[in-house]
């Protein structure tokens, strides 16, 4: 969900002198420069406030601010070629009263000239849940001493889930770079089908002498993507509890932005939108603030993110 990681280069410089053989009268051997120290590891860091927490064009924060921050140890093999971790948390709005989403990732990433890569597994985990039956105090369709909803909607206590992924980015020049990335899931927010989602990605970045020596940066970027769901397994089957599951539909989902830059700042206003139905959001998402049927978290919205970003490298 959706997070902008940082990447970090590092460069080997080494200098060799010549000269034509009619300037020496015999063979010279010169000294070598020294190599230039290279520290494989480095750590990257930040967090961020937004006005609304959207994934995949849902909000996941019941259209509300949320806060986010993440911590990414990383180990570059060579300059091309990068192994990391992470863990990152955000505060969400769940039907089922979850607490926060906490990720936990890892991958590599392979830079081949202009193109980027970046493979790896993203957990989603969602602790403190709880099943929310139709009937308070449970019984339904949860263990008894479970809670319920005036709308009537139902949820897992656990939704956690897992994506491998894939993504690559190709830089034509200094101001434009297209991507497209691919995520996996065998079990998709616990709803009992697999699951994947593909985009298309793009990136404009203003030339700086529009800001003078401000320091002041700018870009302009854009996603179209396409989440491909199944049908559920009984849990979500109405009447409860019988084998036939609920059909969710697929679905495309875009973004459009503007970002400014100052420092380890970044301000990002961004449109969003989906073209699911509203019905079909009230069933992905279970919206507790709905009227049971249909659901607002998917529409259009305009939104605000305030993050820093910055790795200990960049400091030292």
């Amino acid at each position: 969900m959706k997070k902008t990681m940082l990447s970090v280069a590092a460069v080997l410089a080494i200098g060799v002198g010549s000269a034509s053989a009619a300037d020496l009268p015999a063979k010279v051997y010169t000294k070598a420069p020294p190599v230039v120290a290279f520290d494989p590891w480095d750590v990257a860091f930040g967090g961020a406030i937004m006005s609304d927490y959207v994934f995949r064009g849902i909000s996941q924060s019941n259209q509300k601010p949320s806060v986010t921050a993440y911590f990414e140890p990383r180990y570059n093999i060579n300059p091309n070629l990068q192994l990391y971790v992470g863990s990152s948390f955000e505060s969400i709005s769940f039907t089922n009263r979850a607490a926060a989403e906490v990720d936990i990732y890892g991958g590599i990433r392979p830079t081949f000239g202009a193109f980027a890569f970046d493979f790896g597994v993203w957990g989603y985990l969602y602790p403190g849940g709880q099943c929310i039956d139709t009937i308070q105090g449970g019984g339904n369709i949860c263990p008894l001493g479970s809670s319920s909803i005036a709308n009537g909607n139902v949820m897992k206590k656990d939704v956690s889930f897992y994506e491998a992924y894939g993504k690559v980015n190709y830089t034509f020049n200094d101001t434009f770079s297209l991507g497209a990335t691919a995520f996996y899931s065998p079990n998709f927010l616990n709803f009992g089908f697999e699951s994947t989602y593909a985009s298309v990605v793009g990136k404009v970045i203003v030339p700086p002498t529009w800001f003078g020596t401000s320091g002041i940066g700018a870009f302009v970027s854009g996603e179209f993507g396409r989440q491909w769901l199944g049908t559920t397994d009984s849990f979500y089957s109405i009447p409860f509890n019988t084998l036939a599951g609920v059909k969710l539909n697929d679905y495309n989902t875009w973004n459009v932005g503007i970002g400014f830059t100052y420092k380890v700042f970044t301000l990002d206003l961004r449109y969003t939108d989906t073209d699911m139905s509203k019905v079909n959001c009230q069933n992905i998402t279970s919206d507790f603030s709905s009227n049971g049927t249909t659901s607002n978290w998917c529409g259009e919205r305009f939104t605000a993110k305030l993050s820093a970003d910055v790795t200990l490298g960049a400091i030292k």
